[in-house]
């Protein structure tokens, strides 16, 4: 599939799940700006059926080759990031999985629970970052129980494989100006902005600075009921060049880290 038709549908879905993501894109454009993605993110478990090689496939079909690899020991995390050789303004591609050997018994067990429930034939599909959550139903208890030991865990339990966020490239703003006036935007418009290590992470100095806003909440159906708990976020980016003047095309994992909290549970 081209790139292009990939994103879009990605998009499409995640705008549609997510009214604040199209709602700041509506904003930004109102203002004579061309939004172009910097990254698109998605989460999964490092389960082989599931994990990062998997989820990258449709990518490296379309040409993306992986470019960064990260750990996030707080969270942990591991991480990679790929990029469309030759494309100047295709999005990169930020996948991230949770290492499951690395919590407890009941929460590996959750995980291989739902996976399990699931046709191998779905897993194995190339298709499957379009496919959001592939086990039913899920519940509520179970949830919580999760968001106990790992937010993230937590998500990808309710909505498995769809972008997690896509982000805007600050670099290609020609009205709006930085990042910290894209955050003050945001605010004076009625947006939440993520707080956590400030509102704004990352420096000049790192040749990143990164914000986001925090996920919208959604009504979600579980086995005992509807619950509202925080869906999918949108995040802002703005890239320095080094001293070779090449522009720094990465990830900072501290910085990520606090990027992770978008969609922690929070109250409207």
């Amino acid at each position: 599939m081209e790139y292009k038709k990939i994103f879009n549908r990605l998009w499409d879905a995640y705008a549609e799940q997510n009214v604040s993501a199209k709602r700041v894109k509506e904003l930004f454009e109102s203002k004579g700006e061309t939004v172009v993605n910097d990254h698109v993110a998605f989460r999964t478990y490092n389960d082989p059926r599931v994990n990062i090689e998997k989820l990258a496939r449709i990518f490296k079909d379309a040409g993306y080759v992986e470019k960064g690899a990260y750990d996030f020991e707080a969270k942990k995390l591991k991480a990679k990031h790929y990029e469309l050789p030759g494309v100047e303004d295709a999005p990169r591609v930020f996948i991230s999985e949770l290492l499951l050997e690395e919590f407890s018994p009941e929460l590996q067990e959750t995980v291989k629970k739902a996976l399990d429930s699931v046709d191998q034939k779905a897993l194995d599909d190339k298709e499957l970052v379009f496919k959001g959550r592939p086990w039913n139903p899920v519940s509520y208890k179970t949830y919580e129980k999760l968001r106990e030991e790992s937010e993230y865990a937590a998500w990808v339990y309710v909505y498995g494989y769809r972008a997690n966020h896509f982000t805007v490239s600050v670099d290609y703003l020609e009205h709006i100006g930085d990042i910290k006036a894209v955050n003050q935007l945001l605010k004076d418009n009625g947006f939440k902005l993520n707080s956590s290590g400030g509102e704004v992470k990352g420096t000049k100095e790192q040749l990143l600075k990164q914000s986001s806003i925090m996920a919208d909440i959604i009504p979600v159906q579980f086995e005992e009921g509807e619950y509202h708990i925080p869906a999918c976020y949108y995040e802002f980016a703005q890239r320095f060049e080094d001293e070779n003047g090449e522009r720094y095309s990465g990830f900072i994992a501290k910085s990520a880290d606090k990027i992770f909290e978008s969609t922690n549970y929070y109250k409207k």
